[in-house]
């Protein structure tokens, strides 16, 4: 892609991204039901024409590999919704703040995927044993998120949030919006920033997973950071929407397993075809997006039918690792 291309796309996202900003500060509010459904309809229309632009622009491959690579994306961004109910509710931060709280989520969410584009981009184009690594780690976690598929992340205990405390001076209480506050005659951060650091951590290892898994179906970087940026601009609005709902996915961090999983295979297969030989075969794209699609709705359905049958079942977002591991090496 052109240098042209990369600016104007980019500033698309800084400009969505501005409005959300400017809004959570001068609009502190609870988001409303419709409000949210009006949000997530027009982020999903913007998404849904970048792609069409694509397909008209450069063909419909390139087409076809962002919308795999966007559903993808929306799909763990959902698993990420969890961890961020989890969050808000560990510490008890007010309705009115949440939108402000996941908006510069979002951002240091994008961050951290670009750097990780460009990083795994560098290593896959000098070296193609990166796909074969990239694929295992992908299975690995794939393998660990189904054992641990029914565990909630210790926020409170993780080593990142600890961490935060023990070195900053964190106030008892929120004082309105605001990251600082003065408390006893002293300068202290008050939880939001807590909050934020939080969310930060999740994004870091939600990147680790996210970017070998958009590689995974498409190897250009434009259409990685076009997947990753549309699907996570979208997360705010889709946080409002579907929090209320997310008890309901009692299998959905079963089927991200499972998707994790099939792009892992996805990734070796494509690795042992470059170096090994030619005649081991590879999963096309249109597969990879029909196997991903189908995975989602089989496991939205076999939720909703589940609850149905049994109210007390609860979803859970999943961990790498077991509730039972030492609070300090918990995994978000």
């Amino acid at each position: 892609m052109g240098v042209g291309t990369w600016l104007v796309t980019v500033g698309v996202v800084l400009a969505l991204l501005a409005v959300d900003l400017v809004l959570a500060a001068l609009r502190p509010h609870r988001v409303g039901f419709g409000e949210a459904v009006a949000w997530s309809a027009g982020y999903i229309l913007v998404a849904v024409a970048f792609g069409g632009w694509l397909v008209l622009a450069h063909g419909g491959e390139l087409g076809t590999e962002y919308f795999a690579g966007y559903i993808v994306e929306k799909s763990l961004s959902v698993d990420n919704l969890f961890v961020f109910v989890i969050i808000m509710t560990t510490f008890a931060v007010p309705e009115e703040h949440q939108h402000k709280v996941l908006t510069f989520g979002i951002i240091i969410a994008l961050v951290m995927r670009a750097i990780f584009i460009v990083l795994g981009a560098t290593l896959l184009a000098l070296f193609s044993f990166m796909f074969l690594l990239f694929g295992l780690l992908l299975i690995y976690t794939g393998v660990q998120l189904f054992r641990h598929r029914d565990a909630d992340p210790d926020i409170e205990h993780n080593v990142v949030v600890r961490v935060a405390r023990r070195v900053l001076p964190v106030s008892d209480a929120y004082d309105g919006g605001r990251l600082f506050t003065r408390a006893g005659g002293r300068r202290m951060v008050t939880p939001l920033v807590v909050v934020l650091v939080a969310i930060g951590g999740v994004d870091l290892l939600f990147a680790l997973d996210s970017i070998p898994a958009v590689f995974g179906v498409t190897e250009e970087p434009y259409v990685v950071f076009a997947a990753n940026a549309f699907a996570l601009l979208g997360l705010r609005a889709l946080y409002f929407l579907v929090k209320g709902l997310l008890d309901r996915l009692v299998y959905l961090s079963a089927g991200l397993a499972v998707i994790l999983a099939f792009i892992g295979v996805k990734l070796i297969l494509h690795w042992a075809h470059v170096d090994i030989d030619t005649r081991v075969p590879e999963i096309a794209t249109p597969v990879s997006l029909a196997v991903i699609i189908g995975v989602l709705v089989v496991v939205t359905v076999a939720s909703l039918v589940k609850t149905r049958r049994d109210p007390a079942a609860k979803a859970h977002p999943g961990s790498l690792r077991g509730s039972s591991e030492a609070s300090d090496r918990e995994d978000l």
